[in-house]
């Protein structure tokens, strides 16, 4: 057989089964659409079937599939250079540079660029533990920050389970998940111990021994965690007072998935460490960075950075996210986010009066959850909520082999249901989802009746 025979699905399908294997899965279990093609809003499959993505694939695809600002610009790149080693300077990387330091907050002016998300929280630690002297790293504990092994000794979730102990020096906080926070669920406001708990932990550890804390500001894979106002400001506080670098990581959140160019910006809050991914090249090739602030790129001004990588500032992957700056910048992503975001909303209250099965809907932008329960008094989850193995999805697994049925593919996990749809999406694909999800929902009310 030949790389150029045309196969169809199901034999794409069974040849990655075979020889390739799949994240977070038992293989056995996997069944998986085989795509040959997208466009836009859509995923095509080896027998022209159309799909609609209604969570950009892993919150990533932005800008949407196949976005020909960005493919003109890795073609006319792969032309001239596709890759030169990180010691050698290049003109998409000193260029890509200089553009995330202009849309950053704060100080944010110098990154150092990685495969991806997971790497760049690696790099991150390291770049706090070498610029602070210190070694303890806070990190919360319904969080994911990737699947390296640093990266998820900081996870505060089931996945980090099967590779504890990991990294040494990581030590937990509260989170500020108010629907289940053991301080004030079911009060009308936050009353900030959550973040009060970050505080305690530092003097308990002894801020002269923390180098940083690590958050997501808007909890991602972990059920889309909006934080109440004024939450940021006070973890930003905290870390002020005792001279611990604040880590922000906007790998999912960052670039216009909520309406800002970073999630930070709706409350005012300027990290000294920023990692981000995904949406930084829209899927098109890996690339990620640890943005640091001037204070901490000076450390390494006299003081040797200890990291390094092969493909690090890639060449080809420093022109695709170029290219994808430029698009958001002319297509304003950031401001009809914010428009088709309340289309989004309006539409969650909607369906969260008509399904009992919603416990709470929670979303920002286009970046978005709903949390699904079997009794909203008791907030009993739909499934049972700490499994690493996912395998105990029951009626969730039902939700989405009915909305694939349906021509629509989005996330499901343990309790929640995702739509983080690119930010190109019209609103008439984005209600055509939506209406499928609303079906869906009928599923999650029957089992539960």
């Amino acid at each position: 057989m030949s790389g150029a025979d045309h196969l169809t699905a199901a034999e794409v399908a069974e040849l990655n089964r075979e020889y390739t294997f799949y994240d977070w899965s038992a293989q056995d279990t996997v069944k998986a659409v085989a795509v040959e093609s997208a466009e836009g809003s859509y995923l095509i499959d080896h027998d022209g079937r159309r799909i609609l993505d209604l969570n950009a694939q892993l919150m990533n695809v932005n800008l949407g599939h196949q976005h020909p600002t960005v493919v003109a610009a890795i073609k006319a790149q792969a032309d001239k250079l596709c890759y030169v080693n990180p010691r050698f300077a290049s003109q998409p990387r000193g260029e890509l540079g200089r553009e995330l330091a202009q849309i950053t907050p704060g100080t944010l002016s110098k990154s150092f660029f990685t495969l991806g998300g997971s790497e760049a929280t690696d790099h991150a630690i390291k770049i706090a533990r070498l610029a602070t002297g210190k070694q303890k790293i806070v990190a919360r504990r319904r969080s994911y920050h990737g699947a390296t092994y640093g990266a998820i000794t900081l996870t505060g979730e089931a996945r980090r389970w099967a590779t504890e102990p990991g990294v040494p020096g990581i030590v937990r906080a509260a989170d500020p998940y108010q629907y289940r926070c053991r301080f004030c669920s079911g009060q009308e406001q936050c009353d900030q111990r959550c973040a009060d708990d970050i505080d305690e932990v530092i003097r308990v550890e002894g801020p002269d021994h923390v180098a940083a804390v690590i958050v997501e500001p808007i909890a991602g894979a972990n059920g889309v965690v909006v934080p109440p106002d004024g939450y940021l400001q006070r973890v930003r506080e905290i870390c002020t007072e005792h001279n611990v670098l604040m880590i922000a990581d906007e790998v999912m959140s960052g670039f216009g998935r909520t309406g800002r160019w970073f999630a930070v910006e709706h409350w005012g809050v300027e990290p000294d460490i920023m990692t981000i991914s995904k949406g930084l090249t829209s899927g098109s090739v890996p690339l990620g960075a640890v943005v640091v602030s001037d204070e901490v790129a000076h450390h390494f001004d006299k003081h040797r950075l200890w990291a390094g990588l092969t493909y690090g500032a890639h060449t080809l992957a420093c022109a695709a996210a170029l290219a994808t700056i430029q698009a958001y910048r002319e297509e304003g992503i950031p401001e009809r986010v914010i428009d088709l975001g309340s289309v989004l909303a309006t539409e969650y209250a909607a369906m969260a009066e008509r399904h009992p099965s919603i416990g709470e809907t929670r979303s920002l932008g286009l970046f978005s959850a709903l949390e699904l329960v079997k009794n909203r008094e008791t907030r009993e989850p739909m499934v049972p909520q700490i499994d690493p193995s996912f395998e105990n999805s029951g009626v969730m697994r039902d939700l989405g082999n009915f909305m694939l049925e349906q021509g629509v593919s989005t996330l499901i996990r343990w309790n929640w249901i995702f739509v983080n749809p690119p930010l190109t999406i019209s609103e008439d694909e984005l209600r055509s989802g939506l209406k499928v999800l609303d079906a869906a929902l009928d599923i999650a009310d029957q089992a539960i009746a």
